[in-house]
């Protein structure tokens, strides 16, 4: 006979978890409980808009006809962000802001537009900009908001996941692997909720990103041009830096959490 989990000593923080990775907290096994609707739509929303968005790099690559509507696109909003510059700089500030939070927002899809219409280095200043302030209101949300707030943002099997492994002291390498290996939505959230510094935080993601934003603009450049080998060696290095920040950071998370600084919710 199968014997049931341990149900014992079973507060409302454990039932609440148990729920959040879809248990049923009487007897720990799998329920109906799965995650929050908007979250599920959020998931579901940004594979879409990664799928087109990958279609269309494709179809663009292959097809001159294709690359040539793109280019009289970007020529059309060039021209309209040349009657109002500075709306339009503020928009792809505040767009970029969100993609570093909602993983259903991408700013890939502004970066040929940007290296087209102002260059590549105001375009790195723009998402770089934008990027910092959106995991700062990540980082925030999570510090002030808490886990609840985080919960119904983030889905909350992955918040299951890192909060008890994320601290307020972890060194700062570690947040570095974090920021390199983690979708760029997570990691303020939960640094936020532990506590973590917001100095050391702001540091690491603003090393990281201006990293990530110099082979983004590479890649808008290649775009633009057709080239493909600039574009797939772009895609190669993100994938291999993303693989070996994961494996560097693969057990350093527990390792570095001291037991009397555990993550807990403000």
């Amino acid at each position: 006979m199968r014997t049931r989990p341990e149900t014992n000593n079973r507060g409302p923080a454990r039932v609440q978890q148990l729920l959040d990775v879809g248990q049923n907290p009487e007897n720990g096994y799998a329920t109906a409980v799965m995650k929050p609707a908007p979250v599920k739509m959020r998931a579901t929303v940004a594979r879409v808009a990664l799928a087109g968005l990958c279609a269309l790099v494709i179809l663009v690559l292959v097809s001159q006809s294709a690359h040539r509507v793109v280019l009289g696109g970007l020529e059309d909003a060039q021209r309209i962000a040349a009657v109002q510059p500075v709306i339009a700089m503020v928009l792809i500030v505040v767009f970029s802001a969100l993609a570093a939070m909602l993983a259903f927002v991408s700013s890939w899809v502004l970066v040929p537009f940007a290296v087209f219409t102002w260059g590549p280095i105001v375009a790195l200043a723009l998402l770089w900009t934008g990027w910092l302030l959106g995991g700062a209101a990540s980082y925030a949300i999570g510090r002030f908001l808490g886990r609840s707030a985080v919960r119904w943002l983030l889905p909350a099997d992955l918040v299951a996941r890192y909060e008890d492994q994320f601290a307020r002291h972890m060194p700062f390498h570690v947040v570095l692997l974090v920021q390199l290996s983690l979708p760029s939505e997570i990691p303020g959230y939960l640094l936020g909720v532990v506590r973590y510094s917001f100095v050391r935080y702001l540091a690491a993601l603003g090393i990281v990103e201006f990293a990530y934003g110099l082979v983004t603009i590479y890649l808008g450049q290649g775009f633009l041009e057709r080239r493909l080998v600039p574009l797939l060696t772009g895609v190669t290095l993100l994938a291999l830096v993303t693989v070996w920040a994961a494996y560097r950071l693969r057990g350093r998370l527990v390792r570095n959490v001291p037991t009397h600084v555990s993550a807990q919710s403000p």
